[in-house]
Order: structure tokens, then C-alpha cells, then sequence
């Protein structure tokens, strides 16, 4: 049992080194003095100077951060409600629109890109900063939808029906009530559509257009050459990403704490 046991962590080590020393990799050698990326000349920053005055970078930055937000925004709120409507629905209809919202997930990158190019021009619509837009939102959706539809199963369909017999408007079982009790979930689905749209290549390279470039198209197009900046780069989106999801995870633990130490002095002052 124990030399299994050890073979176990041997194997998760593999695994856990096989996926983050390329990051750890990229990382180091954003600081090399030189563009060497093989071979530690030196500690240096400049590609990080060279990265902020580098407008195209900037640009791409901008444009990446800014869709993601709105896509984010937007695609959790049309999935949050689309899965609590899913959830009243009768059956027939909500595996039908279950079986829809796999679709996008199950198709290939390619053929929704392709899909979506073909759909704004057949349109006629000038492909730039609003298709782009549009097309994330468009594939946000269901992972918004799928990371709901859990917590909305768990939920106890005489909550609502209750909160309205106690007076509540149906609004107000809505925010007070049901969002509430699936936080966790919508949570859940907007850091992955936050991800999926902040790393999306494929469908963004379909859908854009001129001058309206996302970090993952910037750093496909300098792929071929040797440009250090592209790990500064990295390296900072590695270290925001790391920061944002530390913090998703400790402010809930944190909050638990304090409410568990509140309902402790509220029972040792009732006891008293």
C-alpha cells in the first residue's frame, strides 16, 4: 500500500510538471536581459518597458480585457435566466434546449467560427469589434447555462412558491430568493466565460476584423519570431489570472469564517 501510495504522488508530480513548468519556464525568462530563450544572460525588465510602449500590445490588451468583461456580464445574466426558465419549463422543452446549448460545446472550434463568420456575412454586417463581441457572448452562453442548471436541480421548487405566498413579488423571490440559493453556480459560469472569452482564438480570428486584434491573435501573429515581450506578457496574465482566482477562493472561506464566529458569540450570548 505504501509503495503504491508513493508511486500515486510520483505521478500526480509528473502530471502537476508536465503542466506548469512551461508557465514557470515563460515566467523566468521574461526577466533574461537578452532574447535568448535558452540561455540566462542577465535580470532585466525592458521587455516589460518594451511591452506598455508597445501600442499594438496595448491595443490588444484593451480590446481583450474589455470583451471578455462585457461578455462575461452579459452571457451570465441571459444564462442565469435562461436556466431558471429551463428549470420551470415542462420536460419535453428543457431537453430540447438542453440538447441545443451542448451544441456549441460539442461542435469544433473551427466549424462555430466558420458558422458565425458565414452568419455575419451573409448579413451583410462589417466584421470588427461588434461581431467579435457578439460571437463571444454567443458561445459564453451555455457555459454560463451548464454551470446554473446543478445548483437550479439542488434548489427546492417550494422556495419561490413560498417566498410569493409570504408576500414577496415575483422579482423579489427572484433576487431575494433563487439567486441567492444558486450564487455559487452563477459565479461559477461567469469565471468560465470569462476564461473561454479572454482565451478564445480560433472563433475571435473568424470574427474580427481589421485592427481589432485580441492578445491571442497578437501573440499567434509573433509566434514565428523570436519577441520577448510575448512572455512579459504571459507572465502577466499568468500572475493577474493566479491573483483573481485566489481571491474567488479565500473571500468565501473568509466570509465563512466570520459567519460561523457571529453565530458562535450569538449562541454562547443565548446560553449566557
Amino acid at each position: 500500500m505504501k509503495k503504491g501510495a508513493l508511486l500515486s504522488k510520483i505521478y500526480l508530480f509528473l502530471i502537476l510538471l508536465f503542466f506548469y513548468a512551461p508557465i514557470v519556464y515563460v515566467c523566468f525568462f521574461s526577466f533574461n536581459d537578452s532574447k535568448s530563450l535558452s540561455h540566462f544572460t542577465g535580470f532585466s525588465l525592458q521587455w516589460y518597458e518594451k511591452m506598455f510602449r508597445d501600442r499594438t500590445i496595448m491595443e490588444a490588451i484593451y480590446y481583450t480585457v474589455i470583451i471578455a468583461i462585457i461578455a462575461t456580464v452579459v452571457s451570465t445574466i441571459v444564462g442565469t435566466i435562461t436556466a431558471i426558465g429551463m428549470s420551470k419549463s415542462r420536460k419535453l422543452i428543457k431537453e430540447s434546449i438542453e440538447q441545443v446549448n451542448n451544441l456549441p460545446m460539442l461542435n469544433p472550434e473551427i466549424v462555430t467560427a466558420i458558422g458565425f463568420m458565414l452568419f455575419f456575412t451573409s448579413l451583410k454586417i462589417e466584421l470588427g469589434f461588434m461581431t467579435l463581441l457578439l460571437a463571444h457572448i454567443a458561445f459564453c452562453i451555455p457555459y454560463v447555462i451548464l454551470s446554473v442548471m446543478p445548483k437550479l436541480r439542488q434548489l427546492d421548487d417550494n422556495l419561490a412558491e413560498a417566498a410569493l405566498d409570504l408576500g414577496c413579488t415575483p422579482l423579489q423571490a427572484l433576487t431575494k430568493v433563487i439567486i441567492p440559493q444558486i450564487k455559487p453556480g452563477i459565479v461559477a459560469g461567469a469565471l468560465v466565460a470569462f476564461t473561454m472569452s479572454f482565451d478564445d482564438f480560433v472563433i475571435s480570428l473568424f470574427t474580427t476584423g481589421p485592427g481589432i486584434n485580441n492578445i491571442s491573435i497578437y501573440v499567434y501573429s509573433n509566434v514565428k519570431r523570436i519577441n520577448p515581450t510575448i512572455n512579459a506578457l504571459s507572465t502577466i496574465i499568468v500572475v493577474v489570472i493566479t491573483i483573481v482566482l485566489v481571491l474567488v477562493n479565500v473571500i468565501p472561506m473568509i466570509k465563512d469564517r466570520r459567519g460561523k464566529k457571529r453565530n458562535e458569540k450569538i449562541m454562547e450570548s443565548s446560553i449566557s
